[in-house]
């Protein structure tokens, strides 16, 4: 059988109660198995918070919108709104960043963050989705805001079945539509196996006006694209051990069929697009991950796991002529068109071991190691150039957690060092950086971080919890190295490689019950060395300042079933974020869209209209936001302005002896609006003045045999 990975660390604690709109109300809640805690708990055991999105409320979902990261702004409070695009920026989480996991391998890229890493693999291979909030060490680095762990499918029934999927999208304009086939084939027996094979072709939409939506030409759009994945999980049980393999190979790609068209922000014209061949190859993702895992149950009274990992990602954004890559060696100034890549390259091993008892009865310990190497570069395509030279780092992490219960209050704290080193060769930098020469150099860390926390189970379906945890990033390096513009620097002094530790505080309250459930917390996030990326408005150059952020915020959550095959559900979140306008400054400079998400609101009617049929009505609404008045750091301009608005969405399934029959349609009302991030971005050009989707139908059929 397919056995849970051990519970293990947590170094950081959780942080805020389960997201209940997604949790049934019933004891089937102490099955929940949350392995992006390195454990196996339920969850009212939990100091912290955990939101555990099933897979019916992802493939509902999906048919709004074929897109993860829709998905986790509808159903992670805290999550900032979707880009609908290929780049994630402004995809915060509690004003900080996420850590993403796709079975516990790690995905995004801090060294050099290119915002790509939302796209690596087919939304239909995903179980489920974990979801902790907050800062966390327990998957190690980069994860300041929280984690979120993508499962993909296991094999659970005994045989060989089949699985067919087909969807169809389109807004009626012709050129819109939406297109995806995908076949699974599962087999348990003396092994399991599942074999899983998806394509997407995707068209370009409109507004709510019928206006083209506008191309994000360089950093990415997954209109106008090609997708297709293979995946393959293979899995043997002999006694009590499991060993599997996992293979994903995941491909996203322009068509080149569309060019972009400025918008006008002045008269709020959003940016458009045309028929045409842009220059350049067209932007994609190109993800591969393998891992293998190794599960004990019965290793020396505890349970043992291993997991050893590789991930190569290269990420092509699209062909420009920005000032960056001018060099008149080649090309006559402003002639010179080129693009860049960001490869990043992973490998590393996740070890760890959890005894119950030890010691004495009801005292656990959960220990381990993790080991990392990455190494990430940022390239021209185009000339060969290199932007940012090869980063070479390593990171050893051993850990221990102690955990306690006595009766209906449990009590939890553990420890992690990190130690860390980075490496660069000597380099030089671009022409528009004047040919600078860098001398390589090293830059190493070693830090500690903890957590603390409990939780009480008050009776009558009423729990609280007290958390204090602890999570770490780096900068971006790359960000910082590749432009150096003054003789005679050294990597080991350019770069500050000091961590961006988070201390996360939180207090929260849920109860779960027959008629429904809710959860609330309140927390206080605080990095002393944090980091922001001002982008100067006249060249675009963005550079990374560290300086302290605070983020506080509420969360809320919950549902009722007032009669039966009805559910209403709501959540709420509201993060405060400040940072300094530079260093030795008051920390009195509101946090921006590439950091933090608005105010949201979500309200959620489920019907079961019969044993094979539901329906779910859901509106999302994001409050208005003005931030920054008249604010400049040098030529940075710091001031945002946001027009909030409401949007509102369906999605229905009907299982039939001929297969599952779904409709979805996002936007209900064909509401006309400019998006989050692109109303707000504050170094924004007529270039990427976005507007969002208008009304789009999707239809779908899926059959199992």
């Amino acid at each position: 059988m397919n056995r849970p990975k051990p519970s293990l660390i947590a170094v950081a604690l959780l942080a805020a109660l389960p997201c209940t709109a997604q949790q049934p109300a019933d004891p089937t809640l102490e099955r929940v198995v949350v392995t992006a805690t390195r454990g196996s708990k339920a969850i009212d055991k939990i100091p912290g918070a955990v939101s555990v999105i099933s897979i019916q409320d992802i493939e509902m979902q999906t048919l709004v919108a074929e897109d993860l990261s829709a998905v986790l702004s509808v159903l992670a409070p805290s999550y900032a709104p979707s880009r609908q695009k290929l780049t994630s920026f402004g995809e915060s989480m509690r004003g900080r960043t996420a850590l993403l996991l796709f079975d516990g391998v790690p995905q995004s890229n801090p060294l050099r963050n290119g915002a790509r890493e939302g796209y690596f693999a087919d939304p239909s291979l995903i179980e489920r989705i974990e979801v902790i909030s907050g800062a966390s060490a327990a998957q190690g680095l980069g994860a300041t805001g929280g984690i979120i762990n993508f499962i993909s499918r296991t094999p659970r029934e005994p045989g060989t079945r089949h699985r067919v999927e087909l969807k169809y999208g389109s807004q009626g304009h012709g050129d819109d539509a939406l297109w995806k086939a995908g076949y699974t084939l599962e087999h348990k027996g003396r092994f399991d196996a599942l074999l899983h094979l998806g394509a997407t072709l995707r068209g370009v939409g409109v507004d709510g006006d019928g206006r083209r939506l506008g191309l994000e030409a360089v950093q990415g759009d997954t209109q106008d694209s090609r997708a297709r994945d293979v995946f393959l999980k293979l899995g043997h049980d002999f006694g009590a051990q499991r060993l599997q393999l996992s293979v994903n190979r995941f491909h996203l790609a322009g068509e080149g069929d569309w060019k972009p068209v400025p918008g006008n922000r002045a008269t709020g014209l959003p940016t458009t697009a045309t028929p045409g061949t842009p220059p350049g190859r067209s932007p994609r993702n190109a993800v591969r991950t393998v891992s293998l895992d190794w599960h004990h149950g019965e290793l020396a009274g505890g349970q043992a796991h291993a997991q050893a990992y590789k991930q190569d990602f290269a990420a092509l954004y699209g062909a420009t002529a920005a000032a960056t890559f001018q060099d008149v060696r080649i090309a006559p100034q402003g002639q010179l068109v080129d693009q860049s890549e960001v490869v990043a390259d992973k490998a590393g091993v996740k070890l760890s071991w959890v005894r119950p008892d030890f010691l004495f009865d009801k005292l656990e310990l959960t220990t381990g190691l993790d080991w990392l190497k990455d190494t990430s570069q940022q390239r021209l395509a185009m000339t060969g150039r290199s932007w940012v030279p090869p980063l070479k780092f390593t990171s050893t992490a051993p850990f221990a957690q102690l955990e306690y219960e006595a009766g209906p209050v449990t009590i939890r704290g553990g420890a992690r060092r990190e130690s860390a080193r980075l490496e660069v060769d000597s380099y030089q930098t671009l022409a528009f950086y004047k040919d600078t020469a860098v001398h390589g150099g090293e830059r190493s860390f070693t830090q500690w971080v903890k957590s603390l926390g409990g939780v009480w189970r008050l009776g009558g379906g009423w729990s609280t919890f007290v958390a204090y945890n602890e999570g770490f990033g780096v900068p971006d390096v790359g960000l910082v190295l590749r432009a150096v513009a003054t003789p005679s620097q050294s990597v080991d002094k350019l770069i500050s490689l000091e961590p961006v530790v988070t201390d996360n505080r939180e207090v929260g309250l849920a109860w779960r019950g027959a008629l429904g459930s809710l959860s609330a917390s309140v927390y206080d996030s605080r990095s002393d060395l944090g980091s922001q990326i001002r982008v100067d408005a006249a060249t675009g150059v963005g550079s990374v300042l560290r300086v302290p952020v605070h983020v506080k915020g509420l969360e809320f959550s919950g549902e009722v079933k007032p009669v039966r095959g009805w559910t209403l559900s709501a959540s709420y979140a509201r993060i405060r974020g400040k940072t300094a306008a530079q260093q030795g400054a008051p920390v009195d400079v509101t946090l921006g869209a590439r950091s933090q998400g608005p105010d949201k609101l979500v309200l959620a009617a489920a019907w079961q209209v019969a044993p094979t049929a539901q329906m779910r009505l859901q509106a999302t609404r994001l409050a208005s936001r003005h931030i920054n008045v008249g604010r400049t750091v040098g030529t940075a301009r710091l001031e945002e302005r946001f027009r909030g608005y409401t949007l509102a969405d369906l999605a229905a399934t009907y299982g039939t002896a001929w297969g599952v029959f779904g409709l979805g349609i996002e936007n209900l009302f064909d509401r006309q609006y400019v998006g989050y991030y692109p109303q707000s971005n504050p170094a924004g050009t007529n270039d990427d003045h976005f507007a969002g989707r208008g009304r789009a139908v999707t239809v779908s059929w899926r059959q199992s045999f």
